[in-house]
């Protein structure tokens, strides 16, 4: 009986450590490491991670602003193994409220993917402009699109 339940709280910590990447928000890099953004940012988190296919992911990222920030741009592209396969401008006032003042904002991105899309590691690369066009930040970070399409689409 000793024996059952050590293998059964072994096989239940193991299964956590598997487990426990995916809960934590990716690791930020910056496209230019040399380069001092106006916007600086401290992280992201995506929800759920990793990304189902057939449903909708959010990405919501945490940053700071030098000065504040009256509108913009955000210009998203993704690549899937060093491929480009998809890219998306977006106003910055439809991601968050505008104008943003001088410290912390959040901008948060919803994005539906498609049944069909392929499970494995991405790259999203995210460009932050200001109204004149100015690079405020630029970011990029590896998501994970599972191998199971959700139940909602599998039942189609």
């Amino acid at each position: 009986m000793a024996v059952f339940h050590f293998s059964l709280v072994v096989s239940l910590l193991l299964s956590l450590c598997l487990l426990a990447p995916f809960t934590q928000a990716s690791d930020v890099r910056y496209c230019d490491k040399k380069a001092n953004y106006a916007v600086k940012v401290s992280g992201i988190e995506i929800s759920p991670n990793p990304v189902a296919r057939g449903r909708p992911a959010t990405f919501s990222i945490s940053a700071t602003a030098d000065e504040a920030i009256s509108g913009g741009k955000l210009v998203i592209d993704v690549a899937y193994f060093g491929f480009h396969i998809y890219s998306e401008t977006d106003e910055l006032c439809g991601k968050t409220s505008c104008p943003i003042s001088a410290g912390d904002f959040l901008i948060s991105h919803s994005q539906d993917l498609p049944g069909f899309t392929p499970p494995g590691t991405y790259t999203l690369t995210m460009k932050m402009e200001d109204g004149n066009k100015n690079q405020l930040t630029c970011i990029n970070f590896d998501f994970s699109i599972g191998f199971f399409v959700s139940d909602a689409v599998a039942a189609l």
